[in-house]
């Protein structure tokens, strides 16, 4: 389900999460329910929390080794990253 709500991260209505929990077999009725009750509501909401002290300020964000990744997302500037990460002595 995490794979569907990030590719459509456009489209998060209710309507749109029922027709993502049909395309992942998830069990309707069940969805639904909770759903309406918001029955997970505080754990998105200390997760959400979370993810902003620890400087989440958007998706996807990367951390390497514990600092935040501010430069681009494209595969060869992470690699760089993880390379001269890697080069560093431990902290």
């Amino acid at each position: 389900m995490h794979d569907h709500l990030f590719e459509h991260q456009r489209a998060l209505e209710d309507a749109h999460l029922a027709q993502y929990a049909r395309e992942v077999g998830l069990d309707e009725s069940r969805f639904a329910r909770e759903l309406s009750e918001h029955t997970h509501a505080e754990r998105v909401r200390k997760d959400f929390m979370s993810g902003i002290r620890s400087g989440v300020n958007g998706t996807p964000t990367f951390f390497i080794n514990g600092v935040r990744h501010d430069d681009g997302y494209e595969a060869e500037t992470l690699l760089s990253a993880l390379k001269h990460a890697a080069s560093q002595p431990d902290r």
